[in-house]
């Protein structure tokens, strides 16, 4: 119970983190970091980083209730295939860049445009194989694991050695 628990909260943080890094690098682009001087590659690195982590934990206080439902439909039907997390992940993406456009004012530029879009996308698809990659490929293992304990002192009888 405590292992898939560690797993489950692990694989999100990792997600987060993941998709955090995948929005910043939509402002901040490798291509950016790579024609500065060495002198100011490595602070604009740690600018980077800083904003990825600020990005991730915004991340996961949204995708928060999210995932728990998605986690806990997974991990009972022992869902294990990443397009399922791509597509959690990109709908919880769109999710959030539709409240951005609910909580829009007026007079301000609006969110929506192919840019924005594709950065949601993009965090919403890096963020569920990110999840996927650690913990959902092994969603429902431990009911698995009990079911064939289960299974096996239910029904058959280990040969004996003669």
């Amino acid at each position: 119970m405590f292992g898939t628990l560690f797993r489950v909260l692990f694989g999100f943080i990792i997600a987060c983190l993941v998709a955090g890094v995948a929005v910043v690098a939509f402002v901040i682009t490798p291509a950016d970091i790579a024609t500065l001087p060495a002198e100011l590659r490595w602070e604009r690195l740690g600018s980077a980083g800083m904003l990825s982590l600020l990005a991730a934990t915004h991340a996961a206080i949204f995708a928060f209730p999210f995932a728990l439902i998605a986690i806990a439909i997974s991990e009972g039907l022992s869902i294990r295939t990443w397009i399922y997390y791509v597509l959690v992940g990109i709908a919880i993406a769109l999710a959030g860049f539709g409240a951005h456009y609910l909580v829009e004012v007026g007079s301000e530029p609006t969110i929506v445009n192919d840019y924005a879009i594709r950065a949601f996308l993009t965090l919403g698809f890096f963020g569920g194989f990110a999840y996927w990659m650690v913990a959902g490929k092994r969603a429902g293992t431990r009911r698995d694991n009990d079911a064939m304990i289960e299974d096996a002192d239910a029904g058959a009888e280990l040969p004996s050695k003669a």
